[in-house]
């Protein structure tokens, strides 16, 4: 059989994607590497161990991208190619050495902008108004190769985490169509990445997720955004107990008094945060129940509660 190799390391929607892209423009895909799906875990999103063995791809479950048998299984196939869409951890450079003509990788971010970990929730976080996807060559420091097809896609002020992620599988399914013919006749272009500083970005934790009310409305949204489930969320303490804050929206709303407080008004729930600006709380969760925010609005529309 005719046409390139690629070995493929590969997670999540992105991965899934890409790996059918490959698929369909001909590229034979001896190995697929993945990480074990979690039976535990809130898995939102496609399984790439699904999706090889649909088309009966050999697939591998390595607890290490470092182990042995890894290094000894790609120098034995020498692929063309190898890619990563997605996987969780850094490839050693001994196995971007086994591919004979190039390994790349596909970040979620328009590089050299939010090189690391979680790219789209941090720059939903940073109030940006777009991101997108990259495909780049791999080197051993992360996310630092030539560049040699992105796309943007815009973020919307209302769009959380989930969302944006859903256009940036579309851009990365796009930009590696489009980029598979040039880089198997050799003719794909390379420019070499600025590597801007402050733009690593490392793995954000649930306690990132707390909500301070002094800081501005468009802050705090933007965080409730970028956490939004299935993401863990953005959480507060309200009146000595704890909710999670799921969607919020800037409002005009004028605050009852000076400071953070949580208050009703025409049937609607809203937080004053720091320097007067107003959210709408539009859904929220306590005890792993939906928050009554009507009833709540009621309740506060007279009598608000501090929130610090």
């Amino acid at each position: 059989m005719s046409g390139p190799t690629a070995v493929v390391f590969a997670y999540h929607d992105v991965g899934v994607r890409c790996l059918k892209a490959l698929i369909s423009a001909g590229v034979r895909i001896p190995l697929v590497v993945t990480v074990a799906d979690d039976p535990g875990e809130n898995r939102w999103y496609a399984s790439v161990a699904a999706a090889a063995a649909e088309y009966g791809l050999e697939t591998l479950t390595p607890a290490s991208a470092a182990e042995p048998q890894i290094e000894e299984r790609l120098a034995s196939l020498r692929p063309d190619f190898l890619f990563s869409f997605y996987y969780r951890s850094l490839l050693p450079a001994a196995l971007l050495r086994s591919a004979r003509r190039g390994a790349l990788n596909m970040h979620g971010s328009l590089l050299p902008r939010y090189r690391g970990r979680a790219p789209v929730n941090w720059a939903i976080l940073k109030g940006e108004r777009e991101t997108g996807a990259t495909l780049h060559y791999m080197v051993e420091r992360a996310d630092a190769g030539d560049i040699v097809d992105q796309l943007a896609v815009p973020i919307l002020i209302d769009d959380d985490a989930r969302e944006v992620f859903a256009k940036v599988t579309v851009a990365a399914e796009t930009i590696l169509a489009r980029s598979l013919p040039k880089l198997i006749a050799g003719t794909a272009e390379r420019r070499p990445q600025a590597i801007l500083p402050g733009e690593y970005f490392g793995r954000r934790t649930p306690e990132d997720g707390r909500i301070d009310w002094q800081r501005p409305a468009r802050e705090i949204h933007d965080l409730v955004r970028a956490v939004a489930p299935p993401f863990p969320g953005a959480f507060a303490d309200v009146g000595g107990v704890r909710w999670e804050i799921h969607r919020t929206r800037l409002s005009e709303q004028a605050a009852p008094r000076p400071g953070a407080w949580l208050f009703g008004a025409g049937g609607r729930l809203y937080a004053a945060c720091g320097g007067g600006g107003v959210l709408q709380v539009l859904s929220a969760v306590h005890a792993g129940a939906a928050v009554d925010l009507p009833r709540q609005a009621q309740a506060l529309s007279a009598r608000p509660v501090s929130l610090g």
